[in-house]
This record gives C-alpha cells, sequence and structure tokens, in this order.
C-alpha cells in the first residue's frame, strides 16, 4: 500500500472513531425527552455523526483496498459535506450577527431587544409553538434562582459590572 493511501487510510479511521462519539452524544440527548432546550440539535447531531462515520469508512475502505471509485466518492461525498457544514456555520452567524443589544444609561450592560435580532430568528421565536418549549426552556433552567443567590438586591445587580447577556 502506498504511503499516500496509508495516511489516508489513517486520517479516515481516525474520523471514524471522532464520529462515534458524535453519535452517542446525539442518542444521548435525544435519550432526554424532558429537556427541551437541546430539542433542536438532537437530530442533527446523529444524523452529522452518521453522514461522517459513511464518509470515513468509504475513504478507509477505498485508500485501504487502492479502490479509485471509492475515493472518488468519497472526496465528492467530503466536499458536500464540508460544504454543508460551512453553510450552516455561515447562517447561525448570519441569523445572530444584529445582536439586539441596546445600551441602557447608567447602568453597566446592554439590554437585549427581539427586534434587534434577524427576521428570521424573531418569527421563530415568536411562532407560538417554538415559543412554549423556549419558555418551557427557560423556566427549568437554573438562571433565576442562581441570580437570587448571587445578588441580594436589584441595586447590586443593576451595579453589577460583570453581567453577562443571559443575566
Amino acid at each position: 500500500m502506498a504511503v499516500s493511501n496509508n495516511i489516508t487510510a489513517a486520517l479516515n479511521f481516525v474520523a471514524l472513531l471522532c464520529s462515534v462519539p458524535i453519535i452517542g452524544a446525539g442518542i444521548w440527548l435525544a435519550s432526554k425527552p424532558d429537556n427541551e432546550c437541546v430539542r433542536l440539535i438532537r437530530w442533527p447531531l446523529i444524523i452529522l455523526g452518521v453522514l461522517i462515520l459513511l464518509v470515513s469508512l468509504a475513504g478507509f475502505v477505498g485508500a485501504f483496498w487502492r479502490l479509485q471509485c471509492l475515493l472518488a466518492l468519497h472526496l465528492l461525498c467530503m466536499l458536500i459535506l464540508i460544504l454543508l457544514l460551512l453553510f450552516f456555520t455561515i447562517f447561525a452567524f448570519v441569523v445572530t450577527s444584529p445582536n439586539g443589544a441596546v445600551s441602557v444609561p447608567g447602568r453597566q450592560y446592554q439590554e437585549f431587544r427581539l427586534s434587534g435580532f434577524s427576521g428570521w430568528l424573531r418569527n421563530y421565536v415568536t411562532n407560538s409553538g417554538n415559543w412554549a418549549q423556549i419558555r418551557t426552556c427557560l423556566s427549568s433552567s437554573d438562571v433565576c434562582p442562581s441570580l437570587a443567590r448571587e445578588y441580594s438586591s436589584p441595586d447590586q445587580f443593576f451595579a453589577s459590572s460583570d453581567i453577562s447577556p443571559l443575566q
């Protein structure tokens, strides 16, 4: 087996091994039906893991047994997978880039308004079905009780300079 095929087989074997925890994380998230906060990422994570597994398996088998047609299919699928991941990354940045931050006079923090975000994100959040799930996620989180433990009064909260956007 040529050196380039050895390297290709080794890299694809590592990618194959890395896909297993991705699939496992997706299955673990899918087995937690009570957590509405991760509902949107459950199945895409499993699908991504399976796609990486299949593409890396095709690359490993093609490199190990010198099957040029399988290596060509591997490269085509890898290109498509990379382009899809790039598209979703750019989409996430475009949707969240106008962050809706508004300065509040006399305060150390910025206030965030829904009108400052992109139209797609506004429509997604204000959809009645989605809002019910978002509200469930927010109410089940530990944000409000942790604020009550951390700040003894509203004045102490407003005077704080290290407030994150979620607070």
